[in-house]
């Protein structure tokens, strides 16, 4: 096994899958004095600095549903890396955990987005990144990440949100660079059409290059296939909308990513 040099205070590989196609790697990184461990996947065989996606996990954590995400990314020719927000390898399947740890985070804003911007980093620091084509990418809670890292500023060429909460962009914000794509559920109890709506219009009101693609019938989390066992109401997978909803994403992907202007 080979150990990576440091990338500035950034100590790598815990866990390598040799011979595995993709790669993939657990990357412990800080932010602060919180150590966090996140999840590197690519292919080998792709040649040269190529695009990157961040994926934000759920409120539930990094889990093994966003690993095998960030490996069907990496199947694509990305460079993927899902990134830990809780640290200290939290991950759970109880709502008040997942509620408390949320809360916990998200309260600061500034610390939420900064939290982020660790796990951008670490990718963007990846030699077999190209730090101009970065998407960041969150389902649920990681999809407000996504959209909180654009309102940032982030050096991010587009941002996903999956059944996300849609937060609107703060009043003073005059611009957004990325583009964004935002996949939801009609049926989505968490996420009231007030704050669609004002999603929508903010996102207008900047100019920006968005798209919001909404899927009837879809209760939240709807692209997770282990929705159901949390047995929350308003939380269910669609199997229907989450093959249409990753067409969507490997179109966006495509375009933001690799499409020659």
């Amino acid at each position: 096994m080979r150990i990576p040099s440091l990338l500035a205070a950034v100590a790598l590989l815990v866990t390598l899958e040799v011979g595995a196609t993709p790669r993939t790697e657990t990357l412990f990184y800080t932010d602060g004095e919180t150590r966090l461990g996140g999840y590197l996947s690519l292919d080998n065989a792709q040649p040269g600095p190529r695009p990157g996606v961040l994926v934000l996990h759920e409120w539930w954590g990094l889990n093994d549903h966003v690993r095998a995400q960030a490996r069907r990314l990496a199947e694509l020719g990305y460079v993927v890396f899902a990134a830990d927000l809780y640290g200290a390898g939290r991950v759970t399947e109880h709502a008040a955990d997942a509620k408390a740890w949320m809360t916990q985070l998200s309260e600061d804003p500034e610390a939420w987005r900064q939290r982020a911007l660790a796990g951008l980093d670490v990718l963007r620091e990846r030699p077999e990144v190209d730090p101009e084509r970065i998407v960041a990418l969150g389902y649920c809670f990681g999809g407000a990440t996504a959209m909180q890292l654009a309102y940032a500023g982030a050096p991010l060429a587009g941002v996903v949100s999956v059944h996300g909460s849609l937060p609107p962009p703060p009043p003073e914000l005059g611009h957004l660079s990325p583009a964004v794509l935002a996949l939801h559920g009609a049926a989505d109890p968490m996420v009231p059409t007030a704050r669609v709506h004002a999603f929508q219009h903010e996102l207008e009101r900047l100019g920006a290059d968005w798209q919001l693609v909404i899927y009837g019938g879809a209760r939240h989390g709807f692209t997770n296939p282990g929705a159901d066992r949390y047995k929350l109401d308003g939380v269910a997978y669609d199997a229907r909308a989450a093959q249409r909803a990753w067409r969507m994403l490997e179109t966006f992907l495509d375009e933001v990513l690799t499409t020659a202007p």
